[in-house]
């Protein structure tokens, strides 16, 4: 949530290389999108506040993500748990990557962020990106070349990954094709 966070300042580096690729990309910075703290009971799945409706096309636009959230007392932060608890179809069939900015890996958060997608049918790269601060960075540049190595492979794998199984997945829900996982999200479905 803090202006010029090192999660989002790794976030944008990697999003620039990304284009690289001939990949469109936009950044929903949380910190400065409103969204309610999700209740199921008043979720109807019709979105009427205009910020849900706005985050709701954005994470419907997308083929892929990159979840960044600071490693907070071993976990993910509220505004993200949030953020992933106002959506389920919306990312099936979708690869996510991950970037935790942490002091000690932050790898119970990136295992979090997993486990919620997952729950989600959606795909994870195998891999996350833990950033220190503190080891990372000096005058806001990246100073670490491997961190800056490991940015680039994720912005390629990204894009590679994100693009054949999101194809394979729209495939699969356009074909009436039922010993796959997405056929469930198609309209000619059924038990």
């Amino acid at each position: 949530m803090r202006e010029g966070s090192y999660g989002t300042r790794t976030l944008r580096i990697v999003l620039n290389s990304i284009k690289g690729y001939e990949a469109e990309t936009l950044l929903l910075d949380l910190r400065t999108t409103k969204m309610p703290i999700f209740n199921p009971v008043s979720s109807d799945g019709s979105a009427t506040d205009t910020d849900i409706q706005k985050v709701t096309e954005l994470v419907n636009w997308a083929d892929a993500f990159i979840l960044a959230s600071p490693d907070y007392h071993g976990s993910m932060s509220g505004t993200m748990k949030n953020f992933l608890d106002h959506y389920w179809e919306e990312f099936a069939g979708k690869t996510f990557g991950y970037i935790c900015t942490s002091h000690e890996k932050g790898l119970t958060v990136m295992d979090q962020m997993r486990t919620a997608v997952r729950q989600c049918y959606g795909w994870s790269l195998p891999y996350g990106i833990s950033v220190n601060a503190k080891e990372d960075f000096e005058e806001g540049e990246i100073i670490n070349e491997l961190l800056d190595k490991r940015l680039k492979i994720l912005a390629r794998d990204l894009v590679t990954y994100g693009k054949l199984i999101r194809g394979q997945f729209l495939q699969d829900i356009s074909s009436n094709v039922s010993d796959t996982f997405a056929a469930r999200y198609s309209d000619n479905y059924s038990f």
